[in-house]
């Protein structure tokens, strides 16, 4: 059974920090690909970054270039979200999600299409 247990959300100022990690087990998690999505209130998900776990290659949207970082720990079965200089727009439920094949990247945006899901953890940034 895969399973996805991510972690770390909380409440932080604007221009804080805050770093979520993301525990898998149940599937291959050195051949995969880790995902972020995030969900803000009233909105469609929107796919934050992603890493290859077999070359540690990544991307991240335009939105959160040069603020955030995706990394993993194979030895962990983690993947971990640091995430800079948040801002209010940055508030939402986070998800980690993870596929065999890469996410599809259709103008500069990662589309929310992974096999799994976790469970979501919630960021709020106060301005």
């Amino acid at each position: 059974e895969v399973q996805l247990q991510a972690s770390g959300g909380g409440l932080v100022q604007s221009g804080g920090s805050l770093r979520l990690a993301c525990e898998a087990s149940g599937f291959s998690f050195s051949t995969s690909y880790m995902s972020w999505v995030r969900q803000a209130p009233g909105k469609e998900r929107e796919g934050v970054s992603y890493i290859s776990n077999s070359d540690g290659s990544t991307f991240h949207a335009d939105s959160v270039k040069g603020r955030f970082t995706i990394s993993s720990d194979n030895a962990k079965n983690t993947v971990y979200l640091q995430m800079n200089s948040l801002k209010f727009e940055d508030t939402a439920v986070y998800y980690c999600a993870a596929d065999q094949s890469p996410p599809p990247v259709i103008g500069g945006l990662i589309m929310p299409i992974m096999d799994y899901w976790g469970q979501g953890t919630l960021v709020t940034v106060s301005s």
